[in-house]
């Protein structure tokens, strides 16, 4: 790589990543609060009473979705909110304008919503160890699916704010595909649980591969194929990647 683009790439990773530790009361310390009571509620209160599911105790089954859902919650939330805000700003007009390649651009965001995303779930799974005990059943599947689960979800909050006009419509993905997404994922259960058709309607769901592939890493354990699932992560960031590289290319929804 050019000397010039890797000064390029560090310094927007730099700035993002800066940008988010400045306020870590803000966006690191939430999520661990909310997933902490995730693990009391569910785990505790109410996954005594469920017992076991797949042969691990209800606690140690939703540990890996939780984890999961804060990682794909915060990447999306990282790279959707600092790039919009780059764009309201008009900062985002001079990057463009600079002798920087659109795919420096995209990795330069990509890589903070990644590290924002990685920190939320290393520090989320730090808290699970004050409730349940387990061991990784494979770090490669663990590592693997989560930084491509990561990758995607900050192209796709790159992508809601090159198109969003407003603040409000950066909420509006999040609120209401994201969030039903995510619940609907197999996070609280295992799919294999639900009628045939059922089974079939949330097969249809992304996410439920992503949540499955990380628990299989963690347990050993997945509802769905593991081919199918890496390859539709693949093939979804070589979309999402591709779209992203189309539209910032070309400048729409961004140049004055």
């Amino acid at each position: 790589m050019n000397n010039l683009y890797w000064i390029a790439l560090k310094s927007i990773w730099r700035k993002e990543v800066t940008r988010f530790l400045r306020i870590w009361l803000q966006t690191l310390i939430p999520p661990v609060i909310t997933m902490s009571l995730y693990f009391i509620i569910f785990g505790n209160l109410i996954g005594s009473r469920v017992g076991d599911m797949g042969g691990f105790s209800y606690m140690a089954f939703i540990v890996p979705g939780l984890i999961m859902m804060s990682v794909i919650t915060n990447s999306y939330t990282n790279v959707c909110s600092s790039f919009f805000s780059a764009k309201f700003q008009r900062n985002i007009e001079e990057i463009l304008v600079a002798p920087v390649p659109t795919h420096i651009i995209i990795w330069g965001y990509v890589g903070g919503g990644v590290m924002r995303g990685i920190l939320t779930g290393i520090l989320v799974t730090i808290v699970s160890l004050f409730f349940v005990r387990y061991q990784v059943y494979s770090w490669p599947f663990v590592i693997f699916t989560l930084l491509l689960t990561s990758i995607l979800f900050s192209l796709a909050g790159l992508l809601n704010a090159v198109f969003a006009k407003s603040f409000d419509d950066i909420s509006i993905i999040p609120t209401f595909v994201l969030t039903p997404l995510t619940y609907l994922g197999g996070v609280f259960y295992s799919i294999t649980m639900l009628p045939t058709f059922w089974q079939w309607v949330s097969k249809l769901n992304p996410i439920v591969y992503m949540i499955n592939g990380f628990r299989y890493g963690f347990l050993g354990t997945s509802d769905v194929s593991l081919v199918i699932t890496f390859t539709m992560l693949l093939l979804f960031v070589a979309t999402l990647y591709f779209i992203a590289w189309r539209v910032i290319e070309s400048g729409r929804g961004l140049r004055s």
